[in-house]
């Protein structure tokens, strides 16, 4: 039976500009070409989630323009269920992709309609939050109503996974709620002060979450693979080696595949990383991030 989940999350629509290499303080330089797409760490985990076999619902805002109606549009096709995507009167979130040639990007951010999120809009999604296995958020809408949701899906035994970026401090009642946080190197070292660099610190920085009042950490690696620790239980699993063109939804795929495929005993997380690795992997191969965002038979054939 598939898992049932709901992501609380940001609605962009990426604008994608090919450079060479991050322009100097001052410096002018061309870009080799720029592209549209889909986005949003919200709309690309939802994807993700869907894609790989989940019945998914989403909870968050567009504003009334093109790019809210682009957004709808791309999640309806990947079958996400929006009865909870309302309008905001203010415009659809954005993102300018700075990407270069190496493969690395630099991201900056416009919020708009994703930060008016309220707590009103969490009680009106009771339904998809309380009936869901899993509720997924990141930190790309205001972390309030995230905690309010949190608590909501706890009242009712649904598993709460936060994915704590764009890297922020963390509001205790939001920590204190999570099952699993999915921080990756520069995030778990925010929260913990802890530099995420070998097994040893990876396993001081998971001790040191938990010890904030998270229950369970999955630290991403990205080429190295991920480290996690639930409960006591400590492992890790190396990432599959690709040729890496565009690392944009890598993460987002990651954690929305993981979503799909884990179990709610957590009995299979070694096996439900291996598949969130593999749909990484696809991901990173092609450009942008909606549209390199794989399928579950995908997945399933390089496995």
């Amino acid at each position: 039976m598939a898992n049932k989940v709901t992501v609380l999350g940001s609605l962009n629509v990426d604008t994608i500009l090919r450079i060479s290499r991050l322009p100097k303080p001052g410096e002018t330089m061309p870009m080799s070409d720029q592209d549209k797409a889909g986005g949003g760490k919200g709309a690309n985990q939802a994807i993700a989630a869907a894609r790989c076999g989940a019945e998914t619902s989403f909870i968050g805002k567009i504003g009334a323009d093109e790019n809210g109606k682009m957004m709808c549009r791309l999640l309806q096709e990947s079958g996400v269920d929006l009865t909870q995507v309302t309008q905001s009167d203010k415009g659809t979130g954005q993102a300018f992709i700075l990407l270069q040639d190496s493969g690395e990007n630099s991201i900056l951010i416009y919020g708009g309609a994703n930060q008016t999120i309220t707590a009103d809009d969490i009680l009106k999604a009771k339904a998809e939050i309380t009936e869901a296995d899993f509720l997924v958020t990141q930190c790309e809408t205001p972390l309030m109503p995230a905690a309010k949701a949190f608590s909501l899906a706890k009242e009712h035994g649904v598993i709460t996974i936060l994915n704590p970026a764009p890297a922020k401090q963390l509001p205790q009642e939001l920590l204190e709620q999570t099952d699993i946080i999915t921080p990756n190197e520069t995030e778990a070292e925010l929260l913990t002060g802890v530099k995420v660099d070998n097994r040893s610190s990876q396993h001081e920085a998971a001790v040191k979450l938990q010890a904030l009042g998270v229950k369970n950490v999955i630290i991403t690696l990205g080429s190295a693979g991920s480290f996690y620790r639930f409960g006591s239980k400590e492992g890790f699993v190396p990432a599959f080696k690709v040729h890496a063109i565009d690392t944009t939804a890598a993460g987002d795929t990651f954690l929305g595949a993981l979503s799909s495929k884990l179990k709610r005993d957590f009995s299979n997380i070694e096996e439900a990383l291996v598949f969130a690795s593999g749909a990484s992997s696809i991901a990173v191969q092609k450009l942008g991030a909606i549209p390199s965002i794989p399928t579950k038979d995908m997945v399933e054939a390089i496995l």
